[in-house]
């Protein structure tokens, strides 16, 4: 089951300009930037209220995240949810007929185990799971 939206992710061209964008959208700084090597991705997250958003800048031309901003350029990247069990929840979206792109939780930025479902089955929205590595 998910429990509430854990964050949005916010692909960007520049993490340093966007950072400085966001900082004065939402009033308050970045609490944390973090390079998720698997993914070829900095990270920068910010607090607004209980809501996190999570910006996401490539730091490799064939990443995940710059063939994203090639093809639609910069805006929302995905939305995630916060899982109780992210290997049931896996397979309970299997057992439903999502596709995943991960069938196996790989470890993610801000101590998260994370898992995304494909988004031609959830209507063109990358959709995180994410729980709290324990």
């Amino acid at each position: 089951m998910m429990n509430k939206i854990e964050h949005i992710g916010i692909a960007v061209k520049d993490l340093e300009v966007s950072n400085v964008l966001f900082e004065k959208l939402l009033g308050v700084p970045s609490y944390k930037s973090e390079a998720v090597e698997s993914e070829d991705v900095m990270t920068s997250f910010f607090k607004s209220g209980p809501n996190k958003i999570e910006l996401l800048a490539a730091t490799n031309p064939e990443s995940p995240i710059a063939k994203f901003l090639e093809k639609k350029g910069e805006g929302i990247h995905h939305i995630a949810f916060d899982v109780e069990d992210i290997f049931a929840e896996i397979e309970r979206l299997k057992s439903e007929g999502f596709i995943l792109i991960n069938d196996v939780p790989k470890k993610g930025a801000d101590n998260k185990l994370v898992a995304f479902l494909h988004p031609k089955g959830t209507n063109g929205v990358l959709v995180e799971l994410c729980q709290e590595n324990k």
